[in-house]
């Protein structure tokens, strides 16, 4: 990659052009492109029963949620570089279309396998959206700023994991299951028009290889080993031919993936990854707790909806336990972290927490209490949270330069790959299960086909209409398929401790423990390893006060001057000539009080100032060679506490971070506000 074409250079001299009114404008309409993607991960769960009641296929009830995550996860990392290649704002509009096109022909589904085919089209949609909006961020926003805008991305995750199930529940109860997916509809029209109108036509102009071939394989060897585990033992034998060809083709289709990443240019796996111990282990736990997590939130409402007889919308608050616990433990242990500078206790708890409340979980039954199913859920969340951030911490930490923005994405792509397989699997258990649950508990006859109770063994609202024998048939027939089904996700959590035990700790560098909500609720993200060093040095930067900044460059460059002073140097290198009332409004504050500062830098022979203009005070015309030379060095100072926060990742090994740390650190103090660093 050439220095002109570094990902840095584009954003911070675009985001002068726009004005903070414009990028709140643009940053709406991808706030709202965010809050599709990441509300349909988790608002169809509580509707599910419901839609199986509706289109029948209780068997498929799985894959309603697995073709969106494969279909997502298996097409981000070619999003991430369609948009490095024909511009953002290009690609993201389109994603848009597809997903809501998809949303569309999901609510007008009449089969559940018509459901499934749409739910994959929205995925394909749901991915892009998501890396798309986050990368566009980078383009629009200076690096300084681009910390609080992602920490917003973050906290849309974390609360749509909450809202979701609480908005599916409620669509199903007061109108329509279908309006789970015709809700996005609206959103994403607005979202469409003002991106359409206000998002520039930017473009990086990266010339990348796109591991086309790479991309297919892994998503093909992916399904057919999700058809194996669903198809098998439920829908066919597991020796018949079918079940047998798919594991064949899983095997066939992943060894080609391997060799393909081999020689590709930019594969989109790097196996050399896999070579680091801190990565391998990282990426299996990841795997361990996607498994875990939508694994077993995906029959949550099954269970609370059927067993315990709720209403969609009651299912949904009594998920919120689980979500709040994992928001609250995965932001806090990432603070902690940035505190102590280790991580490797974490995981260890955490995934011990988890195989707890999966324990607890498969001991619930109907009589199981609203207060204790609650608490059950929140143990689960409390130890999920524990672990998710951590992994990217310890991944960011461990590798090269190099390789970070591949690490950081494969970690984060290993627990989408777990969800997947993890839906997959314990819906393959749960579809075993039934049928002989449902001969054992009903009375003679009521489980034989004709029967007539086909729809009531998967509608809850009619389910709760039997007669009491049958009603008490059904409702222990499900507990008895469910409760393995959470059973058999604490050998997983096991595994994730034991892997946790053996994974090493390496000392914790200052960057790596600038994480952000968006990467403990995020899909794969497609970043180079220059996205993640601007990304965490912003995370680090929004954490700062500006006036301790200016008083540490000044002392650190030897240079006599106030913070604010150094502040309207480097404003007035950016804006120059520019009048006073214009500096003040931009920074927000009043003429008068920018006065002071500015009359001190001319005093000290740092600007030329025209006394002449009329009306809107005096305009500086330019930085004398003094202040040129001042504000080099106040630049180099920046620079150098950058460098020492990449303790590890040494710029002058590397050309292309050695050339970004200048515009990082003139990004890092792009902030037009004075009311931090002025005296009052």
């Amino acid at each position: 990659m050439s220095a002109n074409a570094l990902p840095t250079t584009a954003p911070l001299a675009t985001a002068g052009r726009l004005s903070h009114r414009q990028v709140l404008v643009i940053f709406s309409g991808l706030l709202l492109g965010m809050l599709l993607g990441a509300l349909d991960q988790t608002i169809v769960a509580t509707a599910l029963p419901t839609i199986v009641g509706d289109l029948g296929g209780l068997e498929h009830l799985s894959w309603v949620v697995t073709a969106y995550l494969l279909a997502s996860t298996a097409s981000t990392p070619l999003w991430g570089k369609l948009g490095d290649l024909y511009g953002r704002k290009r690609v993201y509009q389109t994603t848009i279309v597809l997903f809501l096109v998809g949303s569309a022909l999901c609510g007008l589904s009449r089969t559940m396998w018509h459901l499934i085919l749409f739910r994959g089209l929205q995925g394909l949609g749901g991915g892009g959206l998501i890396v798309t909006s986050q990368a566009i961020v980078a383009d629009v926003v200076s690096p300084r700023e681009r910390g609080r805008y992602q920490g917003i991305f973050g906290s849309v995750f974390g609360v749509t994991s909450v809202a979701g199930p609480l908005l599916g529940g409620f669509f199903v109860d007061h109108l329509s299951w279908r309006w789970v997916f015709y809700v996005n509809l609206p959103i994403g029209v607005v979202a469409l028009v003002v991106t359409g109108l206000t998002l520039p036509a930017l473009a990086r102009h990266i010339q990348h290889r796109i591991d086309y071939a790479g991309t297919a394989l892994l998503a093909a060897a992916t399904t057919c080993a999700v058809l194996f585990t669903t198809f098998g033992g439920s829908v066919y034998p597991w020796a018949s031919p079918p079940v047998v060809g798919l594991a064949v083709a899983a095997v066939v289709l992943g060894v080609l993936f391997v060799i393909v990443e081999r020689r590709a240019a930019e594969p989109v796996l790097p196996l050399a990854l896999f070579r680091r111990r801190v990565f391998a282990l990282a990426s299996a736990i990841s795997f361990v707790v996607g498994f875990a997590l939508l694994g077993t939130t995906t029959f949550l409402p099954l269970f609370l909806q059927v067993v315990q007889g709720v209403s969609p919308t009651l299912s949904g608050l009594r998920m919120v336990p689980l979500m709040a616990g994992l928001l609250v433990t995965s932001i806090g242990s990432g603070q902690l972290i940035s505190r102590w500078g280790r991580y490797k206790l974490f995981p260890i708890v955490g995934l011990a927490t988890m195989a707890v409340g999966l324990y607890l979980l498969s001991r619930m039954d109907a009589a199981t209490s609203a207060v204790l199913t609650s608490a059950y859920m929140l143990v689960l969340g409390l130890g999920l949270g524990l672990v998710m951030q951590v992994l990217i911490i310890a991944v960011q930490n461990a590798v090269d330069y190099r390789d970070l923005g591949a690490a950081t994405s494969g970690a984060t792509f290993f627990r989408s790959i777990g969800s997947v397989f993890g839906v997959a699997l314990f819906g393959a258990i749960f579809n075993n299960l039934l049928g002989a649950n449902m001969q054992r508990f009903l009375p003679p006859g009521a489980a034989a086909p004709g029967a007539g109770l086909d729809v009531a063994a998967t509608d809850p609202a009619t389910l709760a209409q039997l007669p009491p024998a049958i009603h008490s048939g059904f409702v222990q027939a499900y507990a008895a398929s469910l409760q393995p089904v959470f059973l058999a996700a604490v050998p997983f959590a096991l595994l994730g401790f034991l892997l946790a035990l053996a994974l090493p700790e390496v000392p914790l560098r200052q960057t790596a423990g600038a994480t952000d909500p968006g990467e403990t609720f995020g899909m794969p993200q497609d970043r180079d390893s220059l996205d993640e060093i601007a990304r965490a040095l912003s995370v680090l930067a929004g954490r700062e006060q500006l006036r301790p900044i200016y008083e540490r460059l000044a002392a650190r460059a030897g240079v006599d001057l106030p913070p604010g002073c150094c502040w309207l140097l480097f404003r007035l290198d950016e804006q120059a000539p520019a009048t006073l009332a214009f500096l003040a409004k931009r920074a927000r504050v009043p003429a008068a009080k920018l006065l002071p500062y500015l009359t001190q830098l001319r005093e000290n022979g740092l600007v030329e100032v025209d006394d002449s203009a009329r009306g809107e005070g005096p305009v500086c015309v330019a930085l004398t060679p003094h202040g040129r030379e001042v504000l080099d060095r106040l630049l180099a100072a920046r620079r150098e506490g950058l460098a020492q926060l990449l303790a590890g990742w040494a710029p002058e090994r590397h050309a292309e971070l050695a050339a970004a740390l200048r515009q990082l650190a003139l990004g890092l103090t792009a902030d037009d506000r004075a009311d931090q660093v002025i005296a009052a």
